[in-house]
């Protein structure tokens, strides 16, 4: 070293204290908003202290907002990458009357903050890995399938990988400059786009019409040897379901985004059920009779058999946050401290989560008396 050579000065290296993201409650703030097309928007969030958002490409996370000054729970595909650590995205389609859609895009600014829930879902491209793969999606249901391809981009992955992607026109096609970009700089990323009209002044050089038996034979022959991932619509799934059906497909290779939209009412009206609840419990005999306490409240109360976790707090007022209601967005998860309990979920929480005592109340109910930390 002479004497010109500048040393390195540790004080230089400042260290960044870095988190890992896990499935739970988290902060975040909208960092940008991306315009996508006339009625989708892609908005980006980040932490206020630095967190690596590592999750598995196609799953999705659950919002929590106040809308109208109650409490609203909606669930959205993550549509970045988990290859860009330190911010995720969702992608987000105007729904015409639909409540959170039409706030997010009137709404949501840079600086905006949120509360959001997860990550969570088996639909994902980690848990099933293969060598070719069929992406198959319908209008705003591109989001999973893209986090997917930007996740294979990125990491330079060796995955034969055929997209089709089905829009109403021209201008409803999501990403077509980042899909136009992938293609180009891959040799084994096939890109093919359908739309169903055409609109006037707007040229298109893809399929016309909608996706059926003959594009997918003249798209991807070798649709039979590849892995299938799919989002869209739901009479979209069900026409690709049913024409993979037809053809014998191992549909133990095809995988479909099944949480779907939240509906509007995603907020029910807890008490109401807590009450016909209640009153069933009272013809039962009191031997019949599970307790279920909380411990961050000290409250406690009987439920019968089959009632789950969820309305045994609500009929104490403690109201758990929940989305879908059907075990798959993870909103609800609480730790159950003592006693035994049955959980029917479908993908919304982590075997890691499972092992450490962690259940989602909305599908979980008693086999003995428990206590919940809640």
């Amino acid at each position: 070293m002479t004497d010109s050579t500048p040393a390195v000065n540790a004080d230089y290296l400042a260290p960044v204290n870095t988190q890992t993201w896990v499935n739970g409650r988290h902060n975040v703030r909208c960092v940008k908003v991306i315009h996508e097309t006339w009625d989708v928007r892609t908005f980006c969030f980040m932490a206020q202290q630095p967190v690596m958002f590592f999750f598995k490409p196609g799953q999705f996370v659950t919002l929590e907002l106040e809308i109208n000054d109650k409490q609203v729970m909606r669930s959205y595909t993550i549509s970045s990458s988990p290859s860009v650590p330190y911010s995720f995205s969702i992608t987000v389609k105007r729904v015409p009357g639909g409540e959170v859609s039409n706030w997010l895009h009137d709404n949501m600014v840079i600086g905006s903050e949120v509360a959001v829930h997860g990550p969570v879902g088996q639909f994902n491209c980690i848990d099933f890995a293969a060598e070719k793969v069929l992406l198959l999606s319908g209008g705003v249901g591109i989001t999973p399938v893209m986090s997917m391809a930007r996740w294979w981009f990125d990491t330079n992955a060796d995955v034969d990988i055929t997209f089709i992607h089905s829009a109403r026109s021209p201008r409803d096609v999501i990403y077509p400059r980042e899909l136009d970009h992938m293609a180009s700089r891959l040799d084994n990323f096939g890109l093919y786009l359908i739309v169903e009209r055409m609109e006037n002044g707007l040229p298109w050089q893809g399929y016309r019409g909608f996706f059926d038996e003959d594009k997918l034979k003249m798209i991807s022959p070798d649709f039979m040897e590849r892995e299938i991932f799919c989002c869209g619509p739901t009479p979209y799934m069900k026409a690709v379901k049913q024409l993979l059906q037809e053809h014998g497909f191992d549909m133990s290779h095809y995988h479909e985004e099944s949480f779907g939209a939240t509906p509007d009412n995603v907020v029910e009206d807890a008490l109401e059920q807590a009450e016909v609840a209640q009153a069933e419990a009272d013809a039962i005999n009191q031997e019949d009779l599970l307790r279920v306490e909380f411990t961050n409240t000290g409250k406690s109360i009987q439920v019968s058999a089959g009632e789950t976790l969820h309305t045994a707090a609500a009929k104490l007022d403690l109201m758990i946050p929940k989305a879908c209601g059907m075990g798959i967005c993870g909103t609800c998860k609480v730790l159950v401290k003592t006693g035994q309990t049955q959980m029917d979920h479908n993908g919304g929480i982590t075997d890691e989560d499972v092992e450490d005592g962690y259940v989602l109340s909305c599908c979980t109910v008693p086999k003995s008396n428990v206590v919940v930390e809640f």
